[in-house]
């Protein structure tokens, strides 16, 4: 079993009870158990303005599964919640989102999955509720959590729970 992060947010549709939901679904995924949930943040949109605020929050995963198969698994619980990627506008509004922030030690560099996420070392609201639940991590290709965060500005985020 494999230690791994997940970066939870939702704008639409009750983006409270979406989180939670979310969390819920991430701990009966095959081969995986829930080991810790961060608080929920509220902050502003990262792409058009136009949007509700966002609620965000991180999951840290235990799994069997590999990166891709728990992708699949990924996508598969935004589409249960009512997400079409295909339909959706880069950054725009969202029902549930689901990012595979780290795997274990790993880094990929494939098509469609990249580990850890690209943003993740300029994001407050993927890097505070990571550090509420792994402040020792040490992000591969990336640093040091605790030293991320530092240089982060978490002005625009609020921790709501």
């Amino acid at each position: 079993m494999l230690r791994c992060y997940i970066g939870i947010g939702s704008n639409l549709n009750d983006p409270v009870t979406q989180v939670r939901q979310a969390f819920r679904a991430l701990s009966d995924l095959p081969d995986t158990s829930l080991v810790a949930q961060s608080p929920l943040y509220s902050n502003p949109p990262l792409g058009p303005q136009d949007q509700p605020n966002y609620v965000n929050a991180v999951a840290e995963l235990s799994t069997a599964l590999s990166p891709q198969a728990l992708l699949v698994k990924l996508l598969e619980v935004e589409l249960q919640a009512g997400r079409d990627r295909a339909k959706g506008i880069h950054w725009g509004p969202r029902v549930l989102d689901l990012d595979l922030l780290v795997y274990s030690d790993l880094i990929v560099f494939e098509p469609n999955l990249k580990v850890p996420h690209p943003g993740i070392a300029h994001r407050s609201f993927v890097l505070l509720p990571l550090f509420d639940i792994a402040p020792q991590l040490d992000i591969p290709g990336v640093g040091a959590l605790a030293q991320l965060v530092e240089r982060t500005s978490p002005d625009e985020l609020c921790r709501i729970e």
